[in-house]
């Protein structure tokens, strides 16, 4: 049924669709939209049986949700930015307990400063802790990977996060083809947990491993990632067979054949990218864009592929590692290592920063021609940069930084405090 809907309301739909029995919420933007609508759904009875908990902190909706799961219901759960890290140490846990539950990261800025516009760097914090991460390009996309990480995450009883642009889709309306409950049923069928707490069969969950066996219990979270690098490509074709569209999967290339310089991203970003590509080709540039659907577990074999003829690789990305640079690229690198190609790091969009089809052609047009650095922050301002450095070189008791640029983009300081 095709319908006009915000971004955040066609997930509360989708999720809504694939039955989950326990929602546990706790409200942080851009994602509350999102629980907010299947509150919405438990309270009117279009989602039953489901129990919706309202928790104190995100730490908490975790901590719910491992002990839902572990109880055998279908759970699900939803956050972003600081509610990411406040669960933390619980996000670890779930994963280490192997328990199949999906949380949508709407993606948005970490501070400190804060910031509530979207950027990677909440999800990317997290590319360790053992959870399927899935990228969603549209609102069509993010509707239709919930579904999917449904039956993904219950199949390898292993938990998914399903990434999508805080703001830039969970709050953009936009036409979407939201699937019949028979469909989802038939595509998704019901939960049979592979562990269980049941009185009748006592078992202990969450033990203690000492050093006999730690490093094997990582191995298999491990080995399971590696599974999944075949059955989320299988679901996707599955999913396409049922549903007649193509969403998800590990990696797909737009513009690729005979591409001299091919473009690496994720996300909503691969949108603009596309358009941008179209553009230069028609100026002559033979240029692509591979996006990545599945950053963990990350497809190498399948990105390598797809690159391996490029003579150029631009790793376009809206997070980085302090210090170091790309995180998205060192993966990229590992996938060409012993090739000859060129990889460059672009870091973009941080913060919500706009990444226009005017900066991108400049910047892959640098890159075709030799021109860009190994390490490019786009569009930075570089005025109120070394403005700061010279405050800092000029005296001890410089300032707040954040504060201090606030001053020069707004209404500039008069004096060097």
């Amino acid at each position: 049924m095709l319908k006009q809907i915000e971004g955040s309301q066609a997930v509360a739909e989708a999720v809504a669709l694939a039955r989950p029995e326990v929602i546990c919420a706790y409200p942080i933007s851009p994602q509350t939209h999102i629980v907010e609508g299947l509150g919405e759904l438990v309270k009117d009875g279009s989602l039953q049986p489901c129990e919706f908990i309202n928790v104190e902190s995100e730490f908490a909706a975790m901590s719910v949700a491992i002990g839902s799961s572990a109880a055998g219901a279908r759970t699900y759960t939803a956050t972003a930015s600081q509610g990411l890290l406040y669960m933390v140490e619980a996000v670890y846990n779930a994963s280490g307990l192997g328990l199949p539950i999906v949380m949508t990261v709407a993606n948005r800025a970490i501070g400190a400063p804060i910031n509530i516009w979207n950027d990677h760097s909440d999800s990317m914090s997290q590319r360790d802790c053992g959870w399927i991460q899935l990228f969603a390009e549209s609102n069509q996309e993010a509707l239709d990977l919930h579904i999917q990480a449904f039956k993904l995450a219950e199949e390898l009883s292993m938990p998914v996060m399903v990434c999508m642009d805080g703001f830039i889709l969970t709050h953009a309306y936009e036409r979407v083809n939201l699937p019949s409950q028979a469909d989802v049923d038939a595509f998704l069928p019901p939960y049979e947990p592979r562990q269980v707490l049941d009185p009748a069969d006592p078992v202990s969950m969450g033990a203690m491993v000492g050093p006999e066996a730690f490093m094997e219990v990582r191995y298999l979270a491990h080995a399971k990632q590696t599974m999944a690098l075949e059955r989320i490509p299988q679901i996707a074709d599955e999913f396409e067979a049922r549903f007649g569209r193509n969403a998800g999967g590990l990696a797909r290339c737009y513009r690729c054949n005979d591409a001299e310089t091919i473009v690496v991203a994720l996300g909503s970003v691969l949108g603009t990218i596309k358009d941008t590509v179209d553009e230069l080709r028609d100026a002559g540039i033979k240029i692509g864009v591979l996006g990545i659907q599945s950053f963990r577990p990350f497809p190498l074999i399948a990105v390598r592929s797809f690159l391996h003829e490029a003579k150029r690789v631009v790793v376009l990305e809206k997070s980085f590692s302090v210090g170091l640079g790309g995180v998205v690229s060192t993966d990229v690198r590992m996938a060409l290592a012993g090739l000859p190609t060129q990889c460059f790091t672009v870091i973009a969009g941080l913060g919500g920063r706009a990444i226009t089809k005017a900066s991108l052609a400049r910047t892959f047009k640098e890159a075709a021609d030799g021109t860009l650095p190994p390490l490019t922050f786009m569009d930075l301002d570089w005025r109120i940069v070394n403005r700061q450095l010279e405050r800092e070189a000029a005296t001890r008791r410089s300032g707040p930084i954040a504060e201090n640029l606030l001053r020069d983009v707004g209404t500039v300081a008069s004096k060097v405090m």
